[in-house]
């Protein structure tokens, strides 16, 4: 039974995941119509992410994120004809 609550934990998370990148997605969009460069929005939304990360979830949980998103970057997962988006 419990295998039941993973997979359908798995699916809520999935979910989650897909309407963050969307809603992502129309932010960076906008950003792109107001004339703000891509580096600009990019680090505005990482210094975001992290400093709220930083504040629910404390340090190691930024650093670990960090850490995962260097290996995805370095595995090539961020080349567009990569993107799972």
């Amino acid at each position: 039974m419990a295998h039941g609550f993973t997979d359908l934990d798995a699916l809520v998370r999935e979910e989650k995941r897909l309407t963050a990148v969307e809603n992502h997605s129309e932010a960076w969009a906008e950003g792109l119509s107001a004339g703000i460069e891509p580096e600009i929005i990019a680090e505005a939304a990482l210094t975001t992410a992290l400093g709220e990360l930083l504040r629910s979830s404390g340090e190691p949980a930024v650093l670990g994120l960090i850490e995962r998103m260097r290996d995805r970057i370095v595995a090539g997962e961020f080349v567009p004809e990569h993107s799972r988006h």
